[in-house]
């Protein structure tokens, strides 16, 4: 390393759609650290305090909440996300405002966000990352994906973190049959890594996404896993001020756990129980895991991931109202997800933050 070279200073900024968003780009900010970049991380809610919590050294900046809010109902959920579509798009449009502001004010030599709409410069290198270049929203998937791969469009480029070509871990989410957009497939993302370490838990449940659902399905486990006979690490995935420990019979409550904990947490245990959100699917691929899935009710890139999964022989699922603790028997006639160990080429990728 060139220590009289410039360090040129990304903003890196996460949605706050749950936690997935924020905790795949860990990696990517401590690539930057490492390629002598200068990190600034921008967010808000839970997405932006758990960065702060893993790297309280470095700036943050606060965006703009999109207000993103689950129904009660699955059934709902496409119209509850229509009618929260004003402050969406307010919000957005007060995050340009503001990046624009940022890069003369923290003199920004790129960017890279990760599915936040408004975090774009024409002026300076600006990356899109995502899994989702099809958003499948049911009968008006077509469209949804259309907008989206117009917002893509705008980008210097989009970043996916998945492979190209088959197995791959996205399927139709992640590929397109024709594109004329600037597409890297970058591999898998992932915080964690496996270790050889002795097995404490028959099973671990780990809760993640935005309010009620995330709450509504800790509520229902904590009842379900009342019949269950072997030893349980429950992390609730509600990210707070103090860290919570808390022990109920064979059951070890947590509210959150940071990066290293949370690793040796899954290394320690069996099974795990989760959502099929795409951020937990890529960690269970890296650390070999078998899983049980519950997708999000009514969030048709979870229930797709879901199907395709079982489909495939890898990894079973239950609707959230079906689901009883009695269903983690089917783990066992499931291969689970294909272990991957992509080397990422950072100093390829950040290329494109060098370009005159």
């Amino acid at each position: 390393m060139d220590l009289n070279a410039y360090s040129k200073t990304i903003l890196i900024a996460p949605l706050n759609w749950g936690l997935g968003h924020a905790t795949r780009c860990i990696p990517i900010i401590k690539a930057l650290q490492d390629n002598n970049y200068i990190p600034i991380i921008a967010s808000d809610g839970i997405a932006l305090e758990l960065l702060r919590k893993e790297f309280p050294y470095l700036q943050f900046l606060e965006l703009p909440s999109y207000q993103i809010e689950y129904a009660k109902n699955g059934k709902n959920f496409k119209w509850k996300l229509f009618k929260s579509c004003p402050k969406m798009i307010q919000a957005i449009y007060n995050e340009k405002k503001m990046v624009k502001e940022w890069i003369k004010k923290y003199e920004i030599d790129g960017i890279i966000s990760d599915n936040r709409l408004g975090v774009f410069s024409k002026k300076i290198p600006s990356v899109f990352m995502t899994h989702q270049l099809n958003v499948m929203t049911g009968n008006t998937t077509w469209l949804t994906s259309k907008m989206h791969q117009n917002i893509i469009k705008k980008y210097t480029t989009c970043w996916v973190p998945d492979f190209s070509t088959k197995p791959n871990l996205t399927g139709a989410l992640g590929h397109l049959e024709k594109t004329n957009l600037d597409i890297k497939y970058i591999g898998p993302l992932s915080r964690l890594h496996k270790k050889q370490t002795e097995i404490k838990y028959d099973l671990m449940i780990i809760l993640s996404g935005p309010e009620p659902q995330r709450g509504i399905l800790e509520e229902k486990l904590k009842i379900e896993i009342l019949r269950y006979s072997g030893k349980t690490i429950f992390i609730k995935g509600v990210v707070e001020k103090n860290q919570i420990k808390e022990q109920i019979g064979d059951v070890t409550y947590y509210n959150f756990m940071n990066t290293r904990q949370l690793e040796q947490a899954f290394n320690e245990s069996d099974k795990v129980l989760c959502r099929s959100g795409y951020t937990t699917v890529m960690d269970l691929a890296k650390l070999d895991k078998k899983a049980f899935f519950i997708p999000t009710p009514g969030q048709y890139e979870q229930e797709y991931l879901a199907k395709k999964y079982k489909g495939e022989g890898l990894v079973p699922y239950a609707e959230q109202d079906n689901f009883k603790i009695e269903n983690l028997l089917e783990i066992e006639n499931f291969k689970g997800l294909p272990q991957i160990d992509a080397v990422l080429n950072w100093e390829s990728l950040f290329q494109v933050f060098e370009k005159k």
